[in-house]
């Protein structure tokens, strides 16, 4: 019996940065904290991006092999509560810990997954 490796969990989310401390955000953002990283790190995050329009949209993207375990982990970790308690007054209508409150948006397309479905077509008909 094989056991082929879990495949990647994509997770995008949405937050509002207040538009008055962008710059700040910015600023954070450009070092973040080595053991803040570390922590992501060690949750099994990994290819983690965040993107911020002007008017404060932030969208963040990560992979994990399961989510919930990823958060559960940097729930309990120590290196997390410091970080998460400076970055929350920077976001608008939030409860709770970015991290943990921070709405999921659902994947309606991923190329590489309509790609891998259309060549196991092109080969069941060979």
């Amino acid at each position: 019996m094989s056991t082929a490796p879990r495949a990647a969990e994509r997770v995008c989310f949405q937050l509002q940065v207040d538009a008055a401390r962008l710059d700040e955000y910015r600023e954070r953002h450009a070092a973040v904290w080595p053991d803040m990283l570390r922590a992501i790190e060690a949750s099994g995050r990994r290819n983690y991006s965040l993107f911020l329009r002007e008017d404060g949209l932030l969208i963040g993207y990560y992979e994990t092999h399961d989510d919930a375990a990823s958060q559960a982990a940097l729930e309990a970790d120590p290196r997390t509560a410091a970080w998460e308690a400076e970055m929350a007054p920077f976001f608008v209508a939030l409860d709770g810990r970015p991290d943990q409150g921070a709405p999921r948006l659902p994947e309606v397309f991923h190329l590489e997954d309509q790609l891998a479905a259309l060549d196991a077509d092109a080969d069941a008909e060979r």
